[in-house]
């Protein structure tokens, strides 16, 4: 054989076997769309988390959310309970993560000011942080309370709490402060 043909033979063979190792593009086994019922989407969002789906969880989250406001149910809270547990287990989440989830979405109490503080030296100069940080959480529990679990008596027991929250912090600012103006109080009054 002479040198072209031994070429030519081994670039056909090398493209062949290039060929044969390239493969058609298989779906992404993180993305494409969820299950209507809310059951079979929990599942399915678990089986791919465990997958290798993790960065996904925040999306998957909000997607269950959705498929469970179409068909709210007082059962709904249990169902969100035993997903972020199963998906704890997994270590998917941290037990807290998962605990701070359930109860932003699916309790009266916030999440997003909790703890032992001193409320003269940490909570009053952030105050209006604390405030605008516990109305985004007030948006979430509407969702997972009423939208979720068609509950509303307990959003209007979070808004309560929500709205005792911000009056003690107030006056206890105000007391702080010996009866002064907070700088949030004065900005306001400066526009």
């Amino acid at each position: 054989m002479s040198r072209i043909t031994i070429s030519a033979v081994f670039i056909t063979a090398t493209l062949v076997l290039l060929g044969a190792c390239a493969t058609q593009p298989v779906a992404d086994v993180c993305t494409g769309k969820l299950p209507g019922n809310l059951d079979r989407a929990i599942s399915e969002v678990e089986h791919r988390l465990r997958q290798g789906c993790d960065y996904h969880f925040n999306a998957y989250f909000t997607s269950l959310l959705a498929i469970a406001a179409e068909n709210p149910d007082r059962d709904n809270p249990r169902r969100f309970s035993d997903h972020l547990m199963n998906v704890q287990a997994d270590g998917v989440i941290s037990r807290r993560q998962a605990s701070a989830l359930y109860n932003r979405f699916f309790n009266v109490k916030f999440v997003s000011f909790t703890g032992d503080y001193n409320t003269c030296a940490q909570a009053c100069p952030v105050r209006t942080q604390i405030l605008t940080d516990m109305r985004a959480e007030l948006t979430d529990k509407e969702m997972g309370l009423v939208k979720v679990s068609d509950d509303p008596e307990r959003f209007y027991r979070a808004d309560n709490l929500f709205l005792e929250a911000d009056l003690v912090l107030e006056a206890t600012c105000r007391a702080c402060q010996g009866g002064r103006p907070s700088p949030d109080e004065l900005a306001s009054r400066n526009r």
